[in-house]
């Protein structure tokens, strides 16, 4: 088999899990013919994968032996993943081209817009996908029948979208509405419905953050500094690697944490399970914050 049919191939798998498309419309998704696709099915099939039909007669992958969390694991890096490999592949001493090699394909591997095929629930592929091509096509949409947890309702958002957070959790937006930039959860959208209307606000889509202790927000709010003690420090690392490119070490096993922070909970919820093993040193807001919670648990 040569490469493009190997390449399309693949392809093919990738959007078999989860698929909500017919064969015709994978055919036009590939550039190929339908009878292609059905005889790279069988070739699949013959290959040890499952593939099932949805009443319409719509092909996917099964999960009934595990297929779909394999799949997964093998093509998705976390943050935390992405970064203890590239650690991993920085130790190597020699400056080789397999090194350069191992960095662009981790690199290419994190960011391929379809991993979105693959790591969102099958229920929630098809707006993921709606979204990455408004993004891509700089396009408003409309988020039909979005169910809000903080207004307690429910009712459709015209929104420019920009970027996601990882693994197509959320969508950063722009809401001339409200003219501010939100999150919003993949899982509470109902529909995803693109506009014949382009951006008209590109330049108020602020820059998403996500702090190491994995929630986002549009900007920091405040910088945690913390002394920890060699068990706070080894739970910290474990829990969030990308926390170590944050730390210092000193003497007598003492390490020094110092890290913007997208919210106090985070942090707040790790020095409440380890308050003897912490010293908080800053910022101010992060002590009072602190001081509340404990004032909370003795009314």
């Amino acid at each position: 088999m040569d490469q493009p049919k190997l390449e399309r191939l693949l392809r093919l798998i990738q959007l078999l899990v989860g698929n909500r498309r017919s064969t015709f419309e994978l055919a036009e998704r590939l550039d190929c013919s339908q009878k292609t696709v059905q005889r790279y099915i069988d070739t699949i099939q013959n290959a040890g994968f499952v593939v099932e039909y949805h009443r319409r007669g719509v092909p996917f992958l099964s999960t009934n032996q595990g297929s779909l969390k394999d799949i997964s694991d093998l093509v998705h890096f976390s943050p935390e993943e992405a970064y203890l490999l590239r650690v991993a592949i920085d130790s190597i001493n020699d400056d080789t081209a397999l090194k350069q090699n191992l960095k662009k394909k981790l690199y290419n591997l994190y960011n391929y817009p379809w991993l979105a095929d693959i790591i969102v629930k099958p229920e929630q592929g098809e707006n993921v996908q709606r979204l990455i091509e408004a993004i891509s096509d700089e396009r408003c949409v409309i988020l039909r029948d979005y169910r809000s947890s903080n207004s307690n309702r429910v009712n459709d958002r015209q929104v420019e979208p920009y970027k996601f957070t990882t693994n197509y959790q959320q969508v950063w937006c722009y809401e001339p509405s409200s003219q501010t930039c939100k999150m919003f959860k993949i899982s509470r959208i109902e529909t995803v419905e693109i506009l014949d209307k382009p951006w008209e606000y590109k330049d108020r889509h602020a820059d998403a953050r996500i702090d190491v202790f994995r929630i986002s927000a549009e900007s920091y709010i405040g910088t945690v500094i913390m002394q920890l003690n060699l068990r706070a420090y080894n739970l910290l690392v474990e829990e969030y690697p990308l926390s170590e490119q944050h730390i210092t070490a000193g003497g007598n096993n003492v390490h020094l944490f110092n890290c913007p922070v997208c919210s106090y909970e985070g942090p707040g919820r790790f020095v409440m399970g380890l308050f003897n093993d912490v010293q908080i040193l800053g910022d101010d807001h992060f002590i009072s914050f602190i001081r509340q919670k404990i004032s909370n648990l003795h009314p």
